[in-house]
């Protein structure tokens, strides 16, 4: 109809609003079960994520795959050729110049040219020395005077690429006879030297580098966007062509220097570029200034100026491959440099790189690592995923010998009453939940049309549901585990680990009335929270002092007195250590006859306290055996020498066969 508004259409295409918000979550689940394997093997948490990051994701290069690249690039930017090459290029022109004067003056019979040659002969043997001698000679021949100006050409270009990359290609199209593309040298050196003063003093600049830019851009190829940019770039020149210096022989280091001397007195610049070094220099002190590193060593000689591009593409390489490799304090991603990345290896190196940032940050985001005061830990979320793997493997292995967990939540009409209820099976002698069968009818009828006046609930055998109950008592499970460094060098600590993690979660999911503390002892015992615990790896100090863990057992005991009181303790050695009067650790080996009587004591103090004590040694060695039969004798409990990966099918075999026990009670 005229003048009716046509309803608002809506349009769909293609998410440009940034990452899709129904894209689903990034999977991190494979490499949090890649962590928890090494974790589970023994290591901590930042070994395990470095070497998840080295070894690469989802098809991806990781860190060392790169720096294996990296490295390969290196050995090719060693043979660019070497770096006195300048100096070569030198003596050759020298060589033709003085040749062609002698040719010239040879016929000439006149007494002059013999003076003339006397002069040539005189020259001095190095290099530099000889130019500057021949600076204001007159030469009668055109070919050596040629060749003569091409040194002060050659040095003058080679000089300043070295300081500005590209510099010597932008001379070759400024020169002219009438040094107008000196000048605009000369312009930009001094108006570069008050930018870089002023920027060091704390300026704004952005108006003044943008005019400098404007006017001596040429020299620049580049094109740095800021003044930042700039200084960092001829900076890091600076610092590579004091490397490139360095890596010459004592000789051939004071010839150059000469040679650059004269050229840039020749130019004017000679004050003006040292005051732009030191400017520079002051802009970057982090830079290895004068500092000795890799250099080129090839067989073609090099210019200055492609000698020091040379030289820094290798402190680029060396300062890229630091990087990837991680091993410094403090280590993170974020230290890769990707610009530096893409020059070396190109755009599918920074899309690796991407790729472990992206996951570094999602297991994070998705909870499941944390990063306190730039220490990472794995979160409760993820030592729970843990304990759950640990926990897979030990019922996986019972399992496959046999003994299987035979545990039932059910314990017949009488005990006490557990709080859930479940579905009726065929056999039960349970107590009804009245209410929840009653709900679960109302439930399945509510969609049933109903006849008027109709009230009563029909009550299915599927609605029917029974209450838990159980005859057992809670349980106190203090499990000790050895720490000491022996438990490394055998082998054992990645199997004792995941054992304590595994029995950790299996205590917390599956029997939540019970109660766990885990205990590690070496030179002293420490209660482990399951983070910590996933973190640690094992104690590089020496010492067993099961004296000390079996105090801090106690003292958990004592805090669940009505709990069925169970200590379990694994270890590969004799007592070697205990706390003296004053609470100070002792070691002694071969163990001192004091430290195993303060460490039986603690035993029998456990036994009076109603514990059971079982020990699994893993190690056969005979005072390691007679000792733990000796203190199970005392405290009732029995020993299992389990091989140390059979170690975690012992423990937890062990804990539920204690509780079924306690059922018949």
């Amino acid at each position: 109809m005229p003048g009716q508004r046509r309803p608002k259409g809506y349009r769909y295409g293609r998410w440009a609003g940034g990452p899709d918000p129904l894209a689903p979550p990034y999977d991190v689940a494979a490499a949090v079960d890649e962590i928890g394997d090494q974790v589970l093997a023994g290591a901590g948490v930042r070994e395990a994520m470095r070497d998840l990051l080295r070894r690469g994701v989802d098809g991806r290069r990781g860190l060392d795959q790169l720096r294996r690249t990296v490295r390969d690039r290196l050995k090719q930017a060693r043979k660019a050729g070497r770096m006195d090459g300048t100096l070569e290029e030198v003596r050759e022109l020298l060589d033709r110049a003085v040749e062609a004067e002698r040719t010239a003056l040879f016929p000439d019979p006149d007494d002059a040219a013999r003076l003339a040659e006397q002069e040539l002969d005189a020259l001095p043997q190095d290099t530099a020395g000889a130019v500057r001698a021949l600076k204001d000679k007159q030469w009668r021949s055109p070919e050596a005077a040629q060749a003569y100006q091409q040194i002060k050409d050659l040095l003058q270009q080679e000089v300043l690429d070295s300081q500005f990359q590209g510099m010597k290609q932008a001379l070759q199209q400024m020169q002219d006879g009438d040094g107008a593309g000196m000048q605009a040298v000369k312009d930009m050196v001094a108006d570069l030297s008050a930018l870089v003063d002023a920027h060091n003093r704390g300026e704004d600049t952005d108006q003044q580098f943008a005019d400098f830019m404007g006017k001596h851009g040429e020299f620049f190829p580049d094109a740095p966007e800021s003044v930042e940019e700039l200084i960092d770039s001829l900076a890091r020149r600076a610092a590579a062509q004091q490397r490139m210096m360095a890596g010459l022989s004592a000789e051939q280091r004071a010839e150059l220097q000469d040679l650059m001397g004269q050229a840039m007195g020749d130019l004017g610049l000679q004050s003006e570029m040292a005051h732009l070094n030191d400017a520079l220099r002051q802009a970057r002190p982090d830079l290895p200034w004068g500092q000795g590193g890799p250099v080129p060593d090839g067989e073609q000689g090099l210019g200055m100026g492609d000698a020091t591009s040379a030289v820094a593409e290798l402190a680029d390489l060396e300062a890229l491959s630091q990087q990837l490799s991680q091993g410094y304090a403090g280590a993170s991603l974020a230290d890769v440099d990707e610009e530096l990345l893409e020059q070396a290896l190109g755009r599918s190196a920074v899309d690796d790189l991407a790729a472990l940032r992206q996951l570094e940050r999602e297991l994070e985001r998705q909870g499941y690592l944390n990063r306190s005061e730039g220490k990472l830990e794995l979160s409760p979320k993820a030592v729970r995923r843990l304990g759950a793997t640990a926990l897979r493997r030990v019922f996986a292995k019972l399992a496959a010998t046999g003994r299987g967990e035979h545990d039932v939540a059910d314990a017949g009409a009488t005990g006490e009453l557990t709080g859930a209820s479940r579905e009726w099976r065929f056999g039960d002698e349970q107590p009804l939940d009245v209410v929840r069968t009653v709900r679960n009818a109302v439930l399945r009828n509510a969609g049933t049309p109903r006849e008027d006046g109709q009230r009563r609930v029909q009550i299915a055998v599927e609605d029917f549901e029974v209450v838990e109950t159980e005859r057992r008592t809670g349980a106190a499970v203090a499990l000790l585990v050895d720490l000491s460094y022996s438990m490394a060098l055998r082998g054992t600590w990645g199997d004792a680990k995941s054992t304590a993690m595994a029995l950790h979660s299996l205590v917390t999911t599956r029997f939540p009335q019970d109660a766990i503390e885990i205990i590690g002892f070496s030179s002293t015992a420490q209660v482990l929270r399951p983070e910590e615990l996933a973190e640690l790896s094992v104690d590089t100090l020496q010492g067993t002092n099961l004296q000390h863990g079996l105090m801090l057992a106690r003292r958990f005991l004592a805090k669940h007195r009505d709990a069925e009181p169970v200590v379990l303790v694994v270890t590969d050695g004799e007592p070697t250590a205990h706390l003296e009067d004053d609470g100070t650790p002792f070691f002694c080996w071969p163990p001192m006859p004091e430290t195993i009587a303060r460490t039986v004591a603690e035993v029998e103090k456990v036994a009076r306290s109603g514990a059971t004590m079982n020990v699994f040694a893993l190690d056969p060695e005979p005072g390691l055996v007679e000792f733990v039969h000796d203190i199970t004798a005392r405290a009732g409990g029995r020993v299992f020498q389990p091989s140390s990966d059979r170690l975690g099918e012992y423990v937890v075999a062990d804990y539920l066969q204690a509780r079924k026990g306690r059922r018949g009670r």
